[in-house]
């Protein structure tokens, strides 16, 4: 009997949890795709490679307000249990409380996993995914982004002003394109017309200008009646190389040991290091690992303390109030969390006092519960 009943608050708090965290979720990716149309109309990506970029942040959205969800879903399964008068099921079949916010633990413990396996498989899997259709694309609709009497730079390396615009033909125009550290090049003309399609390859045929190359503070002109600039070469500005976060757990793990053995040893080239592992980054790196490996734990001392609402009873005088700074304290322990993990990376002092904080948090609440439901059966056994 004891199993059933607590299966149905199990499937009660997991169907709530589901509901809630796909419609949150949903409304949070259309707000982040809308931010996400500068994609397309600046840095000239196409539609497929924004609706794939943008839905593969999605895992990131839940991982994000995981906690929260599952902090208001047993929130309101418990209140909602009292109000109905099902909470007496659990106290009728010989369950006490303490019995019952332990279950809840064993509870909040299977989202932690759910959690952990979101930040350090799918989340970080499902960006470099995201990004990587950035990395496989050209410059899409090149010609959306030029704009009149306005310098456009979108594009890697390359830098274009047109004064006026008509259709694809174009007047004054300025490229500054930059070839290398020491070497750029500005070309200068008075036309010229954007060309794209499917047989050709996307370039600007210029007419009557001149083209300024410029190498170690060396400069020669070079004027021209037509000429024709191949933007097939070029990339768009967007970030393609892999974010710390788009890290795979395990290259994040073998990073944090090679920047460990190059702090003890200098004499290990830095060229060594696989992309996205730097020394100059540490700090976010073990900042990342800890968010990733870490973080999760703050969902069971955020399950412990919505199962506060326990101990108090619907014919108390001030419940609602209790209820009120009870959600609170769930709020200031996630806030606690994120505050904590931005300077957990700064040094070993911070980063101990991140492992140490829910640790501490979670044996003070636990230790207040077990003393507040032996005090109320106290009570009761001298009524």
């Amino acid at each position: 009997m004891k199993k059933l009943i607590f299966k149905k608050i199990t499937n009660d708090i997991s169907l709530f949890f589901l509901i809630t965290i796909l419609s949150i979720s949903i409304i949070v990716w259309i707000i982040q795709a809308v931010n996400f149309l500068d994609i397309i109309s600046e840095d000239g990506h196409g539609l497929k490679v924004y609706f794939l970029f943008t839905l593969f942040s999605l895992p990131k959205i839940i991982s994000k307000i995981l906690p929260f969800i599952f902090m208001i879903s047993v929130f309101y399964i418990i209140i909602k249990y009292e109000l109905e008068n099902e909470l007496i099921i659990y106290w009728i079949n010989g369950i006490s409380k303490l019995n019952f916010i332990n279950n809840l633990i064993k509870i909040s413990f299977l989202y932690f996993l759910l959690q952990l396996l979101l930040t350090t498989i799918i989340v970080p899997y499902t960006l470099d995914k995201g990004r990587s259709f950035f990395r496989s694309s050209d410059v899409d609709l090149f010609s959306s982004i030029v704009k009149q009497k306005k310098f456009i730079d979108g594009i890697e390396d390359l830098t274009i002003f047109v004064e006026k615009r008509e259709s694809n033909l174009l007047k004054n125009i300025i490229i500054k394109e930059k070839i290398d550290e020491n070497e750029s090049q500005i070309i200068v003309a008075q036309s010229g017309e954007i060309l794209s399609g499917e047989d050709i390859s996307r370039k600007i045929v210029l007419n009557n200008g001149k083209i300024i190359n410029t190498k170690n503070k060396n400069q020669n002109i070079i004027n021209f009646s037509k000429f024709n600039l191949d933007l097939s070469k070029f990339n768009p500005q967007t970030v393609t190389h892999p974010k710390i976060q788009e890290m795979s757990s395990l290259n994040l793990i073998k990073c944090i040991i090679r920047i460990e053995k190059f702090e003890n040893a200098k004499n290990i080239d830095q060229k060594n290091f696989f992309v996205g592992c730097n020394t100059e980054i540490s700090i976010p790196i073990l900042e990342e690992f800890l968010k990733r490996f870490f973080s999760p734990i703050f969902i069971i001392l955020i399950g412990l303390s919505s199962s506060l609402v326990v101990l108090s009873s619907k014919h108390e005088k001030f419940y609602k109030f209790k209820n009120i700074l009870i959600f609170c304290l769930g709020i200031i322990l996630i806030m606690i969390s994120e505050i904590t993990l931005r300077y957990s990376g700064l040094s070993i002092s911070n980063m101990l006092t991140y492992f140490f904080i829910p640790i501490l948090l979670f044996t003070l609440i636990y230790m207040y519960i077990y003393f507040t439901v032996h005090s109320l059966r106290g009570k009761k056994i001298a009524g």
